[in-house]
This record gives C-alpha cells, structure tokens and sequence, in this order.
C-alpha cells in the first residue's frame, strides 16, 4: 500500500475531483454520475472521478491511497461507494474545486477500482458554521485505488442522509452517452466551434474593413502605427500609394510635406529651424534641439518671434488651432527611421497645418510625386 496524501483538503461547493485528462476542459455535456446507483464518486466521464462532500465550504480530512490489490473495508467508514476507473493518461491528479493539484497518483493507464468512503457527512453539512470556526476538520474521506477489471458502480455502505440525497439523485438520471454519441457529439462541437471561429473573424474583418475606410489595410499599414489611421477619412487612395511606394520615394515624400508644413506655418525660415530642414533634405541626424522634443517644444514656445496663427481642424468643428503648432510634429516625424511612418505621419502634420484646405495639399502632393497618382 502507498499513501500519497493524509491531510486536509479544502472544498468549495461540496465537491473536489481526480483528473487524469490532459486537455483540462470541463467533465462533461452530460451529469457526472449518469447511469449510475451511487452519487457521492460520479465516474460517468472517462478518466475523471467528481467527488462529493457533506461539508459544502472549508476543511475536510483527505487520505488517498494506491494498493495491489483490493484493500480490507474499514468498518468506521460509515459511507462507502465504489466505482471503476481508467486513468486516460498517467499523470492522474486530485483537485481542490478551483485550484491546483493536491497530489498526484501516478497510476499505469489500466483499469482499476476506485473507493470511496467518508465519515460524518451529515455533521459536515448540518454544522458547517461551526466547522469553519473549529480548529479540526469533523468529516473525513478515504480514497483507495487498486487495480481491477470494470465492474458496476456500488453503493457498500449508506448512513448519511447527505449520502442518500445524492444516490437518489443519480438514480433518477438517464445513462450516459455511448462512445459513439460521445464522439458524434465531439464533432458537433468542433464543427461549431469553427463555425464560430469563422463567424467571429469575418466580424473582426467587417470592424476593420469600416475602420480602414471600406477596404481592408496592407499587413504594413495595419502594423505601421503613426498617423496610419488619421489619413483613412481624409483621403484613403493616398494612403494607399504611399503604402506602395518604394522607401526612397516615401522618403522625399516625408521631406516635402514637413517642408510644406513649415512654409504654411511660416517656419522655414526661423533662424534655429532652417538648419533642421536643410539636415532633413541632406538626410541627416537633425541638429539641436530638435533631438529632444522636450527641448524643441520648449525652444518653439520660447521664441517670441514666432508669428501666431490659426487654422480650423480637419472636422471643421474647431477654427482656433495653432497653426505653427500643428506644423512642428511635421519635422519630428519625417526624420522618423521607418520611410512609410515618416511620410505618413508628415503628411498628416502637413495636412492638420493646412486645415480644412487639406485637399489642396493632397493634389499638389499627386502632381509633385506620379507615384501618387
């Protein structure tokens, strides 16, 4: 005989469980003690054992033990069933309800019989206020596995009122699923599990495509990131092209829309601005401050030469943007390492410099690069 657990388990909603299924899904479509005369070991389910207590929530005391052959009945067990089981791999564990394995069993994948026996159910159930305060635990379970060939489920021993309760109730139960209505009904389930798959990705396409603009986006738009997104309700051919164009095109692209944003906000040439434009057009490192954007936005509303104007934003629902604001970021992202977010991301600081005149810009960005058109 080996014991491989003597202690205390604790239980929620008056059920723990033994496991030997490796896909961790619940027991089953159909009640775990279907078919069956005793209702505290529910073996309806392959390789899965769902155990039932008196005491509903806390502390119980647990001995589980593996043996040769059938072991002697103890005769202070005052509730005893018996039932067959047949580990469906050989890591077979016992299960608190909601937590992780107690124990394992590490029984061969054989037939064997399994025993159930418990002590004072009915002052489980009846005092668990009580049971919860006390320092012990007042019903106790033995489970013993040995080898056998399957046989019936039993009922050895009945005492408890708790017990009795639960026998009736697997009585009253129509037998479990054949294998094959198991199996037919496994592929039912898969059948609708794609079908819903299925459903839920073309849902997720339909999202997308609404959000892209009435078309789905290229894999390096949707992982671009940027502006992407803020160019699909302003014009999304354009975004398009630039998507298709090769990284020296996107490139000048970037270059020219931060150049036109300056020029619109009357930038270009402030003193410590143009030599960032010029490193910009030369395609080098932007010189200070413009490596720090703290720095930069610091030194932007610093300069009191800087004239202030204001443009209406691209919804037309606002006409008090700081236009020489919404440029700036034109210069940032153009500079940008990756050529498609640059051109993206300057074109939509050039466009929000522009205003609700955006169009304009977009068409003379189509006649400046055919790549565009």
């Amino acid at each position: 005989m080996r014991t491989v657990y003597s202690g205390e388990l604790a239980v929620s909603y008056g059920q723990f469980y033994v496991d030997s299924r490796s896909d961790g899904c619940d027991p089953a479509w159909w009640d775990v003690r279907a078919g069956q005369t005793n209702g505290l070991c529910g073996a309806a389910v392959p390789g899965h054992l769902f155990l039932t207590t008196g005491l509903h929530t806390g502390r119980v005391g647990l001995t589980v033990e593996v043996h040769r052959a059938a072991p002697p009945l103890d005769d202070g067990w005052e509730d005893v069933v018996e039932a067959s089981f047949r580990p469906a791999s050989p890591s077979t564990v016992v299960l608190p309800w909601g937590d992780g394995a107690l124990c394992t069993l590490d029984l061969p994948t054989t037939d064997h019989r399994v025993r159930y026996c418990g002590r004072g159910m009915d002052r489980g159930r009846d005092e668990e206020p009580a049971v919860l305060e006390g320092p012990d635990p007042v019903d106790h379970y033995l489970l013993q596995f040995w080898p056998a060939p399957p046989a019936p489920d039993l009922v050895v021993r009945q005492t408890s009122r708790i017990a009795a309760y639960w026998h009736r109730h697997a009585r009253s139960l129509p037998p479990p699923p054949t294998p094959a209505e198991r199996a037919a009904a496994g592929r039912r389930r898969r059948a609708e599990r794609r079908a819903a798959e299925r459903a839920a990705q073309a849902a997720r396409e339909r999202a997308e495509t609404l959000a892209w603009g009435g078309r789905l986006p290229s894999r390096r738009l949707r992982e671009v990131g940027g502006n992407a997104r803020g160019l699909v309700p302003l014009d999304r051919d354009l975004l398009d092209a630039v998507d298709a164009a090769d990284p020296a095109a996107q490139r000048n692209i970037a270059r020219w829309a931060a150049r036109r944003a300056f020029d619109a906000a009357g930038l270009t040439d402030v003193d410590w601005i143009a030599p960032a434009l010029a490193a910009l057009d030369r395609g080098e490192s932007l010189p200070a401050p413009f490596g720090d954007p703290r720095r930069t936005w610091d030194r932007f509303f610093a300069d009191d030469r800087i004239t202030h104007t204001v443009v209406g934003s691209l919804d037309g629902h606002h006409d008090n943007l700081l236009q020489q604001a919404m440029a700036m970021p034109a210069l940032l992202a153009a500079a940008g390492p990756d050529p498609l977010r640059a051109a993206l991301d300057a074109l939509f600081a050039a466009a929000v410099t522009h205003g609700t005149d955006y169009p304009a810009l977009f068409a003379r960005a189509r006649r400046e690069f055919p790549v565009l058109r």
